[in-house]
């Protein structure tokens, strides 16, 4: 890359070319062993065509790996799509740390502006967060935190924003299961996420998960301000939101006092992730997202992937760069959960991809696995994390969380990341809270047409305006900028997160 022709192939030995715009019904190009591929039918921009003949049962390579096995013969020229193209899961075979290539380090030295706390941890912003125990509470911290829209004294300069964290669940989970166990793993690490100077940890009074638990023992710095309140001790609603929000607002001026000061670089956690994706997205957005990830990696900071069930069929890939044999064996404990879990649940993994995904150009699991795999660039991993687990190591790491995206995100944030990177082909208007989400789009006509929900267009590298590396460097620094405050995320601009922060529910509910 870059490229302008209407043919890109991804690998000398691939079976098909991916579609730079579409490709029309007796079109006709030389390929690079002179011979010529004439189109049989018409080719949308993003799907593939394919480059040799390939009898029924053939694999079929993209990326150089298999993506899938053909249900029908098929001819040169003609589209491979899901109409002659099914998944096949085959086998793998994995080697560990056998590929860990050197990666950048041009970035070492680089700051940021952050918000130092009290334990050396650094927040990329300085919120205030109403965290609610159980579901029952949810209206009461969307009320109290409503009377804090639009920030504008002196108090609040500083201050990024009053917001409320509610979810579905808190109640009714079994004590120590893997549910309950997740849930309150995920809002403590809310609670302690170095982006939040004040919480407000509002419960209802009888659930399951008590307000205390979400605090006690957690070691907070000295300088996080934390007020816990029950409505049926304060009384009901009206009351909660009156005490409430006098007591945020005595907090605000406490907040208010962070400054933001230059820090290492290697204070940033970059979460990881991708949603609506299509045919460009491993060849665009996510190798710009991989280099960028790289970079951060290279000058000490900390990347991490996300989504197990889309790694299923390239997980292989991971594991031959994984930092220890144990670290390759603990990303295959997860994806085979995954696998039972599927099964268990009457599906496979290659109910993803989603409708969206196929009319975008993805056609299996196996295929869209290998381009997601590309946000995390070359690096070797170095860990593997359970959903919501506090991310402790520097360098490349991996969190088992689902594909679904604000489920998703919201694991990585309660890990600790304090800057999301979203890529999306089709569009996605994701945002979290208190992290920042950066999105960044695969192809330029989506860019275009959604660019006040987008944050930067690497359609360029298909459209042979710009390489991999380019659109990889300018992310990286519009990923600073966004850390620093000196530039407000679009998601950011919209004030999306609150809806978006959506816990992992696992397990019986009773």
């Amino acid at each position: 890359m870059p490229t302008a022709s209407p043919l890109l192939r991804l690998r000398p030995d691939d079976d098909v070319a991916i579609a730079t715009r579409d490709l029309h019904r007796g079109e006709e190009f030389a390929l690079s062993d002179s011979s010529t591929l004439v189109v049989a039918s018409t080719v949308p921009r993003a799907h593939k065509i394919a480059l040799r003949a390939l009898g029924r049962g053939s694999a079929v390579r993209k990326y150089g790996q298999v993506i899938g096995v053909t249900t029908r013969d098929i001819a040169v020229g003609q589209p491979v799509h899901s109409h002659n193209l099914a998944f096949e899961p085959g086998s793998r075979d994995y080697e560990f740390g056998v590929d860990r290539p050197a990666i950048p380090t041009t970035m070492t030295g680089r700051t940021f502006d952050g918000y130092v706390r009290g334990d050396g941890r650094v927040g990329t912003r300085n919120a205030i967060g109403v965290i609610t125990s159980v579901n029952c509470s949810a209206s009461s911290a969307r009320l109290i935190a409503g009377q804090f829209r639009g920030l504008g004294s002196a108090d609040t300069e500083h201050v990024d924003g009053v917001m409320a964290l509610t979810h579905g669940s808190g109640c009714g989970l079994v004590p120590g299961s893997e549910g309950g166990d997740t849930l309150l793993r995920t809002l403590r690490g809310y609670a302690r996420h170095p982006n939040f100077g004040g919480l407000l940890v509002l419960g209802l009074g009888c659930e399951m998960v008590p307000v205390a638990a979400l605090v006690e023992d957690l070691n907070l710095p000295p300088d996080t301000v934390v007020e816990t309140l029950n409505v049926q001790d304060l009384g009901g609603i009206r009351a909660t939101v009156r005490v409430g929000s006098e007591r945020i607002r005595a907090m605000m001026p406490r907040v208010a006092r962070a400054r933001r000061e230059p820090v290492d670089i290697s204070h940033l956690v970059l979460g990881l992730n991708c949603g609506g994706s299509d045919g460009y997205s491993g060849i665009s957005a996510n190798p710009a997202l991989g280099y960028a990830s790289d970079l951060l990696v290279g000058a000490g900071g900390t990347s991490v992937l996300a989504e197990t069930p889309e790694i299923f069929g390239a997980e292989h890939l991971l594991t031959r760069r994984a930092a220890t044999p144990e670290v390759g064996q603990a990303l295959l404990e997860r994806l085979a959960w995954w696998q039972d879990y599927a099964t268990a649940g009457g599906g496979t993994l290659d109910n993803n991809p989603s409708p969206g995904n196929k009319a975008g150009g993805l056609t299996t699991i196996l295929e869209k696995s290998l381009g997601a795999v590309a946000k995390a660039g070359s690096a070797e991993l170095r860990a593997v994390y359970r959903y919501a687990e506090q991310i402790t190591q520097r360098g490349l790491g991996f969190m088992d969380t689902p594909g679904y995206d604000p489920v998703s995100v919201t694991g990585l944030v309660a890990g600790g990341a304090n800057l999301i990177c979203f890529t999306t082909g089709r569009g996605s208007v994701l945002g979290s809270k208190p992290a920042p989400t950066v999105k960044v789009a695969t192809n330029t006509p989506m860019y275009e047409r959604m660019h006040e929900d987008m944050d930067l267009d690497a359609g360029r590298i298909v459209d042979g305006g710009a390489t991999v590396e380019e659109v990889g460097e300018e992310l990286f620094e519009l990923l600073v900028d966004v850390a620093s405050g000196r530039r407000r995320s679009v998601s950011e601009e919209l004030d999306l997160g609150q809806d978006e922060f959506q816990p992992w529910q696992l397990g019986a509910v009773t």
